[in-house]
């Protein structure tokens, strides 16, 4: 059952999971309110908060890119949106990051104490990666390679859809769900499994190159700064050692609809069929 209509302020309106979250909060009949650098919202200036605040009563919360501790920037904004009578909050976290661990751990952390009515999305890594603006998308079209220090461990890759769906009816039941939702899809796959599968579906051959932690690290370093290499690295090494091989009943217990598998989004993504839901 949703809540009566109310205002929803959806941060990263423009980005991957934003956008399908305000059009699923709209579609339940609520408003949104979309917060993005082009219509004056900017995480670093907090001159431009308290008008994306303005009249909200949820909010969906994605955390500044880029940046090593989001808590110095999020928590303060957290605080005036209570004061401005925000009375939810939903973030979107990671299912690699568990309460008061690093970056929007500390955030995830401090969320019950602000609000009453809460929920941490903690979703898997998005299949969207594989078939979007990722850098393993770019690498699968450029060169049919996937590169990782993963191994052969698994992870249960979840379709940026399913993390919407469960977003929104965080933001617009009655009931919020007041807890952290660990978000996955229906399977758990190797990196080489999921070249199998963009290779069977595509007709193209696509192969898992596997590095160690150095050699990906510092390939990556290539292209960003170099301690964003080495988490990102560091994350996939906790693959490696069976960190994210678990699958969770979250999208079919909070939407009544299983998620949907990799190889149906690499399907739709081909066919050009819209991947919008709920």
């Amino acid at each position: 059952m949703t809540t009566p209509p109310v205002t929803v302020l959806v941060l990263g309106a423009t980005g991957t999971t934003g956008s399908r979250v305000a059009r699923g909060v709209a579609a339940r009949g609520h408003r949104v309110k979309a917060a993005r650098l082009d219509v004056g919202f900017d995480w670093y200036d907090r001159s431009t908060h308290e008008q994306a605040l303005t009249g909200a009563d949820h909010v969906y919360l994605v955390p500044p890119l880029a940046s090593a501790t989001p808590a110095d920037i999020m928590l303060p904004f957290l605080e005036r949106a209570r004061a401005c009578g925000v009375r939810r909050a939903v973030l979107l976290s990671s299912s690699a990051i568990p309460a008061g661990g690093p970056a929007v751990g500390q955030v995830h952390q401090a969320l019950p104490g602000l609000f009453d009515e809460w929920a941490v999305l903690r979703p898997s890594w998005f299949m969207q990666n594989f078939t979007g603006d990722h850098l393993h998308a770019r690498s699968i079209r450029e060169e049919g390679t996937i590169r990782t220090a993963a191994g052969e461990g698994r992870v249960a890759f979840v379709d940026a859809d399913d993390i919407a769906a469960v977003a929104t009816h965080a933001l617009t039941d009655v009931h919020a769900p007041d807890t952290d939702l660990v978000i996955t899809g229906p399977e758990a796959l190797s990196h080489t499994d999921v070249a199998t599968i963009l290779g069977e579906v595509t007709d193209r051959a696509v192969t898992h190159r596997q590095l160690t932690y150095e050699q990906l690290r510092d390939h990556l370093a290539r292209s960003m700064p170099p301690e964003f290499a080495a988490m990102l690295a560091g994350l996939d090494r906790s693959i490696a050692e069976g960190a994210e091989d678990r699958t969770t009943d979250t999208v079919l217990r909070v939407t009544g609809r299983p998620p949907r598998s990799f190889r149906t989004h690499v399907e739709r993504v081909v066919t050009g069929r819209s991947s919008g839901r709920e």
